[in-house]
């Protein structure tokens, strides 16, 4: 490998034909196999076996994802029932300025973690994205220890999505005429369906699902703009009614002045933290988009348009149309008679539109629960391909589906069945509850990587602002992701610590995770006893030839209407 010793200029390209990896077997002699690249099988894995050579070959992820597909999974992650249902605990907690003030904070953090994860995953979509990219960077402890808490962070969350769609057919159906068993039969039948399809179906699914998320907040927005100027049936006019009273901030718990407030507002960007956990798994996506070099860095640009047309100005929006002290806010029913927007909706005399917006919730669900497989199913293969999982998982079809990954996945989704019982459904609360905080650590993570990425490009005179992407405001976007999201994990259990509100549940639930993060780390770094990776040492070369095989220039838009559908994906 030969690289250039100026600045920008450019890196010449030589590949091994034979790359050995030794292997031990679980008996008392070693083996030798050796990782091929054979003409037929282009892109694929074949391992050999020096004993008997026979080839054992495993076709790579397909690149199945087009443009729009990648551009509504990044949407997907954005929107979702923190914004529909969340909110409501955020504006009880801190007035219509705390809300407000909590979510333009952590929008800024979410924007300087995807602009950092931008910067690696678009010059190298590869499969397990941060996970390996971790490995590459930084060292195969941080990469174990992100891969096993991201796959626990999504595995959980699909039973407990699952479980979330169950609870919103309620808003119709009792579970005492129907059991929520029912319902989270047919949720699960349809999400892994969905998955088992491939890549391919599950885009389309998710560009379908995210864009009623987008109608639905879109129409929302518009409709509450309507409703605060009087023009819902009583024709009452609100304007910034609920700004002056009960106030545009609350005091948390009771405490009075500018430290309830503050504490108002920390309690929304906790809270909020969690609402925008999922718009990096667009990186676990890049290994099976199609021209991933065009469509990547758009998907990463187009972030900030989003942060700020659904969730600032859906927070606005929800601070002018109801008042931070309505008791429904607090109602954890968990259906859409519990989001502020419906309780506008109510206020305002409409009666059909909470059925519609619980329908659309519902398809958030589901939308929700076939990304967390999708993604565990991608983390765990990427887990093997780093090496910290069993090479089983590294299974896949001749289409490129990761079966085996998937199949172990989604046994987690029997879970949901234990909220249907009272006492079994707490336990796994507390399970779903822990992975807020390890969604963080993923970020933080994520942050520590790219820093050690900007430190590799720096010290082989590498032009970033010469690769697919690259933003002005790094590395201190960062530095700030990965003070910020510490920050933010380590006080995330801060309520328990006030007079009279001590929850063991909640102290264990928020710190468990935070801990279990550098105890992993410690234990992988112990087993793999291997230093971080040097900064000139550091790998930019693998994988380039087969990523740029893969880009393509797109043919130009034929007449107006593509030209703006080109624009808008």
């Amino acid at each position: 490998m030969a690289r250039s010793g100026s600045a920008g200029a450019s890196i010449n390209f030589s590949f091994l034909d034979f790359i050995p990896r030794p292997s031990r077997d679980r008996g008392c002699r070693r083996r030798t196999r050796r990782l091929t690249r054979v003409p037929e099988y282009k892109g694929a894995d074949v391992v050999t076996d020096v004993e008997d050579s026979t080839p054992y070959v495993q076709p790579p992820l397909k690149r199945q994802l087009k443009n729009r597909h990648v551009a509504m999974i990044s949407i997907g992650g954005v929107i979702g029932t923190g914004l529909f249902l969340g909110t409501a605990q955020s504006l009880a907690n801190g007035g219509p300025i705390g809300l407000v003030l909590g979510y333009i904070t952590m929008g800024t953090i979410c924007y300087s973690v995807m602009v950092s994860l931008g910067e690696m995953i678009a010059f190298l979509p590869i499969p397990g994205g941060h996970i390996k990219l971790a490995e590459r960077f930084v060292d195969p402890a941080l990469s174990f220890t992100m891969g096993w808490n991201y796959w626990y962070n999504w595995a959980i969350l699909l039973p407990a999505e699952l479980s979330a769609a169950a609870i919103l057919m309620n808003f119709w159906i009792p579970p005492e005429q129907i059991s929520n068993a029912a319902w989270i039969s047919m949720c699960l039948v349809v999400v892994v369906t969905i998955n088992f399809f491939g890549a391919g179906v599950y885009g389309e699914a998710e560009f379908i699902f995210a864009s009623i998320k987008v109608i639905t907040i879109v129409g929302l927005i518009i409709l509450g703009i309507v409703i605060d100027l009087g023009g819902g049936p009583n024709h009452d006019r609100l304007g910034f009614r609920y700004w002056k009273n009960p106030g545009p901030f609350r005091q948390y718990h009771g405490i009075e002045g500018s430290e309830g407030q503050f504490l108002g507002w920390w309690a929304v960007i906790t809270q909020a933290a969690f609402s925008f956990i999922g718009t990096e798994i667009v990186a676990i996506a890049a290994a099976e988009a199609k021209n991933p070099r065009r469509n990547l860095p758009r998907a990463i640009k187009r972030v900030y348009i989003r942060i700020l047309l659904f969730y600032i100005c859906g927070t606005i929006i929800i601070g002018l149309l109801v008042p931070s002290n309505d008791p429904r806010l607090t109602n954890a029913s968990g259906t859409a008679a519990s989001s502020p927007f419906v309780i506008a909706i109510e206020n305002a005399g409409i009666k059909v539109l909470p059925h519609i917006i619980n329908a659309c919730l519902l398809t958030s669900a589901w939308s929700a629960a076939s990304s967390d497989l999708y993604t565990s199913s991608r983390a765990l293969y990427g887990l093997s391909v780093a090496g910290n999982a069993p090479r089983i998982f590294q299974r896949t079809t001749k289409n490129g589906l990761p079966y085996v990954a998937l199949v172990f996945s989604s046994l987690f989704a029997l879970l949901a069945y234990m909220s249907v019982d009272s006492s079994a459904g707490e336990v796994f609360n507390w399970f779903a509850n822990m992975t807020a905080v390890a969604g963080m650590m993923t970020w933080f993570g994520i942050a520590i990587t790219y820093l050690r990425f900007h430190a590799g490009c720096k010290a082989q005179n590498i032009d970033r602002f010469k690769l697919p992407y690259a933003s002005k405001i790094n590395p201190y976007a960062a530095w700030y992701a990965l003070v910020a999201t510490f920050v933010i994990c380590f006080f995330s259990g801060w309520s328990v610590f006030l007079r009279d509100n001590w929850k063991t549940d909640t102290f264990v639930t928020n710190y468990f995770p935070l801990w279990l993060f550098p105890v992993l780390y410690i234990g992988s770094k112990l087993y793999y006893r291997k230093p971080w990776v040097k900064a000139s040492e550091m790998d930019f070369v693998s994988d380039i030839a087969e990523i740029e095989a893969d880009c393509q220039d797109e043919p130009p838009p034929r007449n107006k209407f593509e030209a703006f559908w080109q624009w808008l994906m």
